[in-house]
Protein backbone atom coordinates (compact mmCIF):
# COMPACT_ATOMS: atom_id res chain seq x y z
CA UNK A 1 0.00 0.00 0.00
CA UNK A 2 1.52 3.25 -0.86
CA UNK A 3 1.42 5.88 1.62
CA UNK A 4 1.44 8.30 -1.71
CA UNK A 5 -0.88 8.96 -4.66
CA UNK A 6 1.17 6.40 -6.99
CA UNK A 7 0.27 6.54 -10.47
CA UNK A 8 2.29 3.59 -11.38
CA UNK A 9 -1.28 1.42 -9.78
CA UNK A 10 -4.03 2.00 -7.69
CA UNK A 11 -3.27 0.33 -4.54
CA UNK A 12 -2.14 3.46 -1.87
CA UNK A 13 -3.70 5.55 0.72
CA UNK A 14 -4.87 7.91 -1.22
CA UNK A 15 -7.40 5.50 -3.35
CA UNK A 16 -8.17 2.97 -1.42
CA UNK A 17 -8.55 4.44 2.23
CA UNK A 18 -10.28 6.97 3.73
CA UNK A 19 -7.21 9.11 4.25
CA UNK A 20 -7.66 9.78 0.40
CA UNK A 21 -4.25 11.79 0.83
CA UNK A 22 -1.09 12.03 0.31
CA UNK A 23 0.02 11.21 3.70
CA UNK A 24 4.11 11.19 2.43
CA UNK A 25 3.52 13.99 1.39
CA UNK A 26 2.76 15.66 5.14
CA UNK A 27 5.29 13.50 6.56
CA UNK A 28 8.26 15.28 4.44
CA UNK A 29 6.93 18.67 4.87
CA UNK A 30 6.57 18.22 8.74
CA UNK A 31 10.09 16.64 8.62
CA UNK A 32 11.42 19.71 6.61
CA UNK A 33 9.14 22.04 9.25
CA UNK A 34 11.71 21.28 11.86
CA UNK A 35 14.89 20.95 9.63
CA UNK A 36 14.96 17.52 9.76
CA UNK A 37 16.52 14.80 7.49
CA UNK A 38 14.22 12.85 5.41
CA UNK A 39 14.17 8.97 5.13
CA UNK A 40 12.05 6.78 3.56
CA UNK A 41 11.57 2.86 3.18
CA UNK A 42 11.05 1.10 0.28
CA UNK A 43 9.99 -2.56 -0.23
CA UNK A 44 11.64 -4.07 -3.22
CA UNK A 45 9.08 -7.00 -3.13
CA UNK A 46 5.31 -6.51 -3.30
CA UNK A 47 3.45 -9.61 -2.82
CA UNK A 48 0.07 -8.02 -3.65
CA UNK A 49 1.51 -7.22 -7.69
CA UNK A 50 0.00 -9.69 -10.30
CA UNK A 51 3.89 -9.50 -11.80
CA UNK A 52 5.77 -9.93 -9.20
CA UNK A 53 5.47 -13.71 -8.92
CA UNK A 54 6.79 -14.43 -12.07
CA UNK A 55 10.45 -15.46 -11.39
CA UNK A 56 12.39 -17.84 -8.72
CA UNK A 57 16.45 -16.97 -7.90
CA UNK A 58 19.15 -19.34 -8.36
CA UNK A 59 19.64 -19.68 -4.73
CA UNK A 60 16.63 -19.50 -1.93
CA UNK A 61 18.10 -17.23 0.31
CA UNK A 62 15.08 -17.88 2.77
CA UNK A 63 14.00 -21.15 1.72
CA UNK A 64 11.13 -21.29 4.97
CA UNK A 65 8.92 -17.68 3.64
CA UNK A 66 8.74 -19.61 0.09
CA UNK A 67 5.05 -18.55 -0.78
CA UNK A 68 2.93 -18.20 -4.04
CA UNK A 69 2.69 -14.81 -3.38
CA UNK A 70 6.44 -14.17 -3.51
CA UNK A 71 7.58 -16.84 -5.95
CA UNK A 72 6.13 -18.39 -8.62
CA UNK A 73 6.86 -22.65 -9.37
CA UNK A 74 9.74 -24.50 -10.70
CA UNK A 75 9.57 -24.05 -14.74
CA UNK A 76 6.70 -21.65 -14.71
CA UNK A 77 9.09 -17.97 -14.80
CA UNK A 78 7.70 -15.49 -17.20
CA UNK A 79 9.93 -13.06 -17.86
CA UNK A 80 8.18 -10.64 -19.56
CA UNK A 81 5.67 -10.13 -16.56
CA UNK A 82 9.15 -9.92 -14.68
CA UNK A 83 10.01 -6.94 -16.56
CA UNK A 84 6.44 -5.43 -16.50
CA UNK A 85 6.84 -5.71 -12.52
CA UNK A 86 10.34 -3.68 -12.59
CA UNK A 87 9.19 -1.14 -14.61
CA UNK A 88 6.16 -0.74 -11.73
CA UNK A 89 9.18 -0.71 -9.14
CA UNK A 90 10.87 1.89 -10.85
CA UNK A 91 8.12 4.25 -11.52
CA UNK A 92 7.62 3.81 -7.98
CA UNK A 93 11.12 4.77 -6.65
CA UNK A 94 11.04 7.77 -9.57
CA UNK A 95 8.31 8.88 -7.59
CA UNK A 96 9.64 8.75 -4.44
CA UNK A 97 12.77 10.84 -5.41
CA UNK A 98 10.19 14.04 -6.33
CA UNK A 99 9.44 14.56 -2.63
CA UNK A 100 13.94 14.69 -2.72
CA UNK A 101 14.46 12.32 0.69
CA UNK A 102 18.22 12.70 2.14
CA UNK A 103 18.03 8.85 2.12
CA UNK A 104 16.53 5.42 1.03
CA UNK A 105 16.08 2.50 2.89
CA UNK A 106 15.31 -0.26 0.89
CA UNK A 107 14.48 -3.81 2.05
CA UNK A 108 12.97 -7.49 0.49
CA UNK A 109 15.40 -8.03 -2.04
CA UNK A 110 16.20 -11.70 -0.47
CA UNK A 111 13.52 -13.53 -2.94
CA UNK A 112 15.24 -12.46 -6.18
CA UNK A 113 18.86 -12.70 -7.58
CA UNK A 114 21.33 -9.43 -8.17
CA UNK A 115 20.52 -10.10 -12.27
CA UNK A 116 17.16 -10.21 -11.81
CA UNK A 117 16.95 -6.82 -9.52
CA UNK A 118 19.45 -5.18 -11.67
CA UNK A 119 20.53 -3.63 -8.37
CA UNK A 120 23.83 -1.27 -10.34
CA UNK A 121 21.44 -0.12 -12.70
CA UNK A 122 18.70 0.90 -9.92
CA UNK A 123 21.67 2.64 -7.83
CA UNK A 124 22.76 4.76 -11.07
CA UNK A 125 19.74 5.36 -11.92
CA UNK A 126 18.57 7.00 -8.35
CA UNK A 127 21.90 8.83 -7.95
CA UNK A 128 21.88 10.63 -11.20
CA UNK A 129 18.52 11.92 -9.76
CA UNK A 130 19.83 12.25 -6.71
CA UNK A 131 23.59 12.78 -6.49
CA UNK A 132 24.05 12.98 -2.37
CA UNK A 133 21.18 10.94 -1.37
CA UNK A 134 22.24 7.92 0.66
CA UNK A 135 20.88 4.41 -0.27
CA UNK A 136 20.69 1.16 1.61
CA UNK A 137 20.09 -2.75 0.80
CA UNK A 138 20.60 -2.61 -3.04
CA UNK A 139 22.76 -5.63 -2.53
CA UNK A 140 26.33 -5.47 -2.75
CA UNK A 141 25.77 -1.42 -3.93
CA UNK A 142 24.44 -0.12 -0.21
CA UNK A 143 26.23 3.37 1.15
CA UNK A 144 26.36 0.96 4.08
CA UNK A 145 25.76 -2.70 6.22
CA UNK A 146 22.77 -3.25 8.34
CA UNK A 147 22.43 -5.82 10.16
CA UNK A 148 19.23 -6.60 11.84
CA UNK A 149 18.51 -8.02 15.50
CA UNK A 150 21.80 -9.07 16.23
CA UNK A 151 24.95 -7.32 17.20
CA UNK A 152 27.53 -8.64 14.54
CA UNK A 153 30.93 -9.63 16.76
CA UNK A 154 33.40 -8.15 14.62
CA UNK A 155 31.76 -5.01 13.25
CA UNK A 156 32.03 -4.04 9.50
CA UNK A 157 35.10 -2.20 8.14
CA UNK A 158 32.95 0.66 6.76
CA UNK A 159 30.14 2.69 7.68
CA UNK A 160 26.37 0.27 9.33
CA UNK A 161 23.47 0.61 11.02
CA UNK A 162 22.23 -1.91 13.55
CA UNK A 163 18.81 -2.37 12.79
CA UNK A 164 16.96 -3.35 16.24
CA UNK A 165 13.45 -3.56 18.05
CA UNK A 166 12.55 -2.77 21.41
CA UNK A 167 10.69 -6.24 21.07
CA UNK A 168 10.72 -8.88 19.20
CA UNK A 169 8.72 -7.57 16.28
CA UNK A 170 8.57 -4.68 13.38
CA UNK A 171 5.34 -2.89 14.01
CA UNK A 172 2.48 -2.96 16.51
CA UNK A 173 2.59 -6.50 17.40
CA UNK A 174 0.76 -6.23 21.04
CA UNK A 175 0.83 -10.20 21.80
CA UNK A 176 4.78 -9.51 21.71
CA UNK A 177 5.43 -9.03 25.64
CA UNK A 178 9.51 -9.60 25.03
CA UNK A 179 10.58 -6.45 25.91
CA UNK A 180 14.13 -5.63 26.12
CA UNK A 181 15.10 -3.87 29.04
CA UNK A 182 16.33 -0.46 29.25
CA UNK A 183 20.24 -2.08 30.65
CA UNK A 184 20.07 -4.14 27.54
CA UNK A 185 18.86 -1.43 25.16
CA UNK A 186 22.11 0.85 26.56
CA UNK A 187 24.15 -2.33 26.57
CA UNK A 188 23.63 -2.88 22.73
CA UNK A 189 23.82 1.02 22.00
CA UNK A 190 26.87 1.34 23.72
CA UNK A 191 28.46 -1.76 21.99
CA UNK A 192 27.08 -0.62 19.05
CA UNK A 193 28.92 3.03 19.06
CA UNK A 194 32.12 1.39 19.93
CA UNK A 195 31.99 -0.80 17.01
CA UNK A 196 31.42 2.45 14.95
CA UNK A 197 27.99 1.83 13.61
CA UNK A 198 24.94 3.90 14.28
CA UNK A 199 21.55 2.56 15.97
CA UNK A 200 18.23 1.96 14.26
CA UNK A 201 15.77 1.40 16.84
CA UNK A 202 12.42 0.04 15.93
CA UNK A 203 9.23 1.16 17.51
CA UNK A 204 5.68 0.18 16.76
CA UNK A 205 2.92 2.96 17.22
CA UNK A 206 -0.73 1.98 16.89
CA UNK A 207 -3.33 2.51 14.63
CA UNK A 208 -3.84 6.02 16.69
CA UNK A 209 -0.14 6.92 16.59
CA UNK A 210 0.80 6.51 20.41
CA UNK A 211 3.31 4.53 21.87
CA UNK A 212 3.02 1.44 23.88
CA UNK A 213 4.09 2.26 27.43
CA UNK A 214 7.04 -0.07 27.32
CA UNK A 215 8.13 1.52 24.05
CA UNK A 216 7.66 4.85 25.70
CA UNK A 217 9.57 4.13 28.84
CA UNK A 218 12.57 2.56 27.32
CA UNK A 219 13.17 5.67 24.88
CA UNK A 220 12.56 8.22 28.04
CA UNK A 221 15.25 5.86 29.80
CA UNK A 222 17.54 5.63 27.45
CA UNK A 223 17.94 9.46 26.14
CA UNK A 224 18.39 10.39 29.34
CA UNK A 225 21.28 7.83 29.93
CA UNK A 226 22.59 9.64 26.30
CA UNK A 227 22.51 12.77 27.57
CA UNK A 228 24.41 12.32 30.93
CA UNK A 229 27.06 10.51 28.65
CA UNK A 230 26.32 12.83 25.33
CA UNK A 231 30.22 13.59 25.39
CA UNK A 232 30.84 9.71 24.44
CA UNK A 233 28.18 9.56 22.26
CA UNK A 234 27.67 12.64 19.26
CA UNK A 235 30.86 13.19 17.65
CA UNK A 236 32.86 10.13 18.44
CA UNK A 237 33.94 7.57 16.49
CA UNK A 238 34.95 3.19 16.98
CA UNK A 239 36.76 2.91 19.82
CA UNK A 240 39.72 0.29 21.00
CA UNK A 241 39.71 -3.44 19.41
CA UNK A 242 38.53 -6.33 21.11
CA UNK A 243 41.13 -7.23 23.73
CA UNK A 244 42.49 -3.61 24.93
CA UNK A 245 39.11 -3.02 27.57
CA UNK A 246 36.49 -5.58 28.66
CA UNK A 247 33.60 -3.41 27.32
CA UNK A 248 32.57 -0.77 24.85
CA UNK A 249 34.52 2.32 23.72
CA UNK A 250 35.04 5.54 22.03
CA UNK A 251 37.35 8.26 20.61
CA UNK A 252 36.99 11.45 20.15
CA UNK A 253 37.27 13.05 16.83
CA UNK A 254 40.44 14.15 17.53
CA UNK A 255 41.52 11.27 18.81
CA UNK A 256 42.86 12.79 22.58
CA UNK A 257 39.71 11.46 24.71
CA UNK A 258 39.13 7.86 24.96
CA UNK A 259 35.85 6.83 26.13
CA UNK A 260 35.41 3.81 28.09
CA UNK A 261 31.76 1.74 29.10
CA UNK A 262 31.92 -0.24 32.00
CA UNK A 263 28.80 -2.60 31.41
CA UNK A 264 28.85 -3.68 35.31
CA UNK A 265 30.15 -2.25 38.01
CA UNK A 266 33.98 -1.87 38.10
CA UNK A 267 35.70 -4.16 41.39
CA UNK A 268 39.00 -2.29 42.31
CA UNK A 269 40.17 -1.00 38.57
CA UNK A 270 39.17 -0.40 34.80
CA UNK A 271 42.21 -2.03 32.88
CA UNK A 272 43.74 -0.68 29.54
CA UNK A 273 46.25 -2.60 27.80
CA UNK A 274 48.38 -1.46 24.88
CA UNK A 275 48.06 2.45 25.44
CA UNK A 276 51.03 3.75 24.07
CA UNK A 277 49.54 7.39 25.02
CA UNK A 278 50.21 8.74 28.36
CA UNK A 279 47.20 9.95 29.92
CA UNK A 280 47.00 12.88 31.49
CA UNK A 281 43.52 12.85 33.75
CA UNK A 282 40.38 10.16 33.86
CA UNK A 283 37.09 11.63 35.01
CA UNK A 284 33.32 9.87 35.64
CA UNK A 285 30.97 11.25 32.92
CA UNK A 286 28.09 12.40 34.54
CA UNK A 287 29.78 13.37 37.80
CA UNK A 288 32.99 14.72 36.95
CA UNK A 289 34.19 12.79 39.45
CA UNK A 290 38.18 12.35 39.33
CA UNK A 291 39.97 8.75 39.44
CA UNK A 292 43.44 7.94 40.11
CA UNK A 293 45.28 6.06 37.90
CA UNK A 294 48.53 4.32 37.24
CA UNK A 295 51.07 2.24 34.64
CA UNK A 296 51.69 -1.20 36.29
CA UNK A 297 54.31 -3.48 33.89
CA UNK A 298 55.56 -3.01 30.27
CA UNK A 299 58.97 -3.20 28.84
CA UNK A 300 61.46 -0.30 28.37
CA UNK A 301 60.11 1.81 25.67
CA UNK A 302 58.18 -1.35 22.80
CA UNK A 303 56.05 -2.64 24.97
CA UNK A 304 53.33 -0.78 27.60
CA UNK A 305 52.55 -1.46 30.23
CA UNK A 306 48.27 -1.92 31.63
CA UNK A 307 46.97 1.15 32.95
CA UNK A 308 44.96 0.75 35.97
CA UNK A 309 42.20 3.36 36.48
CA UNK A 310 40.36 3.11 40.56
CA UNK A 311 36.91 2.52 40.03
CA UNK A 312 34.24 5.31 40.54
CA UNK A 313 32.91 5.56 44.33
CA UNK A 314 29.53 6.44 42.28
CA UNK A 315 28.34 4.40 39.41
CA UNK A 316 25.55 4.99 36.86
CA UNK A 317 22.24 3.29 37.34
CA UNK A 318 23.00 1.20 33.14
CA UNK A 319 26.33 2.10 32.48
CA UNK A 320 29.28 4.23 34.27
CA UNK A 321 31.65 6.04 30.91
CA UNK A 322 34.81 6.93 31.82
CA UNK A 323 36.74 9.98 30.06
CA UNK A 324 40.60 9.32 29.46
CA UNK A 325 42.12 12.73 28.14
CA UNK A 326 45.62 11.44 26.68
CA UNK A 327 48.57 13.37 26.25
CA UNK A 328 48.29 13.16 22.33
CA UNK A 329 46.26 11.28 20.11
CA UNK A 330 45.91 7.57 20.65
CA UNK A 331 48.72 5.42 19.69
CA UNK A 332 47.86 1.49 20.48
CA UNK A 333 50.61 -1.11 21.13
CA UNK A 334 49.05 -4.30 19.18
CA UNK A 335 52.03 -6.72 19.42
CA UNK A 336 52.78 -10.01 20.53
CA UNK A 337 54.73 -9.30 23.85
CA UNK A 338 58.47 -8.94 24.19
CA UNK A 339 60.59 -12.56 23.53
CA UNK A 340 64.15 -12.09 25.08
Amino acid sequence: MALWDTQAGDLSVAKRTPAARDLLGEYVAGMRRHDLKVGFYFSHLDWSHPDYPTQRPSTLVRPWVESRFGLCAEGAEDPARWERFLRFHRAQVGELLGYRPDLMWFDGAWERDESQWRMRELRDSILAEAPNMIVSRLLDHSDYETPEQGLPIVPPDGPWELCLTVNDSWGHQPADRNFKSTRQLVRIFAETLGGGGNLLLGIGPREDGTFQPEHVERLHALGAWIERNREAVYGTGRGLPLGHHYGPSMLSKDGRTLFLVCLDRPIEYVAVKGLRTKVRGVSVLGTGAALGHRVVGGFGDDVPGVLYIDAPAEVDEYATVLAVELDGVLDLYRGAGYHG
